[in-house]
């Protein structure tokens, strides 16, 4: 599912000018959600349960941004539709994920 994921020109300045739009917000680098969309310890909700269109939530770690990260994904082409850093809800369930494995991380 996350293999082939890429990103137009145009989302990848969106996600990374988040912090253009929102207030203490992060920009997102496109090399970041390639490496969480490769976690071992990844959450995938296909489809995400919040998308009205269908798209796909993946949640993982990336090492190069240092922090877990949530990335939408259109199912129709593995494009990239926009990113951000994990909060909440979200973050928590990633950890329970990733702890419940082995606990290293």
């Amino acid at each position: 599912m996350t293999i082939g994921l890429w990103w137009r020109e145009e989302d990848a300045e969106y996600i990374r000018r988040r912090s253009d739009r929102y207030a203490d917000a992060l920009g997102i680098e496109p090399a970041w959600t390639f490496e969480a969309a490769v976690d071992p310890w990844r959450i995938t909700r296909d489809p995400d349960p919040k998308s009205l269109r269908g798209h796909i939530r993946v949640i993982g770690y990336s090492l190069l941004a240092g922090f877990v990260v949530t990335v939408i994904i259109d199912p129709a082409d593995h494009s990239g539709v926009t990113s951000w850093k994990t909060t909440g809800a979200d973050l928590r369930a990633y950890r329970q994920q990733r702890d419940g494995e082995d606990g290293l991380r």
